[in-house]
C-alpha cells in the first residue's frame, strides 16, 4: 500500500520498509513507513521538517501514526542511547539506580543541559525499573545494532 500523500505531513524522504525491519515486530508491524517530510503543524509562511511513524490497522491509516520534530527525534536517541549505557551498570545497585543520586547524567545542549534521571516519583518503581531493564536486555542486539549504524553514520559524517 503506498504511503499517503494527501495528509498534511508530506513525506519526502521515506523508509518504504520499516514493518520489515520495526525490532521485534519485524514482518508484523502495524508501522509501515517512516518518513521525513514538511511537518503537518506547518503555519503560513514556516517550514518545518517533522518525522512520522505510519501506522495501519490493516484496513486504515491509523490516528496513532505520530509526527515528531526532528530534534526530538535526535533528543529521543540520545535518551535511548544513555539509558542503555546506564543499565549496563546498574547491576551494582540493590535496586538498580543510586537512591542517593538518582540523576544519570546532564547533557549540555542549547544553552542549557538535558536532565536525565530515574523516576523516583514512580510509585512502582522497583518493580517497573527491573521490567525496564529486562525489556533492555532482551531488544540488546536489536538497539546495539542500530547504536552502531548511528555511530558509523555520525563518524561518516564528520561528528
Amino acid at each position: 500500500m503506498p504511503i499517503p500523500t494527501s495528509l498534511k505531513h508530506k513525506p519526502v524522504i521515506v523508509c518504504d520498509n520499516y514493518e520489515n525491519i520495526d525490532g521485534r515486530k519485524a514482518y508484523s508491524s502495524d508501522a509501515k513507513y517512516l518518513s521525513l517530510g514538511l511537518a503537518q503543524w506547518n503555519d503560513r509562511g514556516t517550514i518545518d521538517i517533522a518525522a512520522k511513524i505510519w501506522r495501519h490497522t490493516g484496513e486504515k491509516w491509523s490516528r496513532q501514526s505520530e509526527e515528531m520534530s526532528l530534534n526530538r527525534v535526535l533528543d529521543l536517541a540520545i535518551l535511548i542511547i544513555r539509558s542503555q549505557a546506564y543499565f549496563r551498570d546498574a547491576y551494582k545497585f540493590s535496586r538498580l539506580y543510586d537512591e542517593e543520586q538518582v540523576q544519570i547524567d546532564r547533557i549540555g545542549m542549547q544553552g542549557d543541559a538535558m536532565n536525565i534521571s530515574v523516576c523516583t516519583e514512580n510509585e512502582c518503581l522497583d518493580t517497573d525499573i527491573k521490567l525496564f531493564r529486562d525489556a533492555l536486555l532482551k531488544d540488546d542486539e536489536i538497539i546495539s545494532e542500530r547504536c552502531k549504524i548511528l555511530s558509523t553514520l555520525l563518524k561518516e559524517a564528520g561528528y
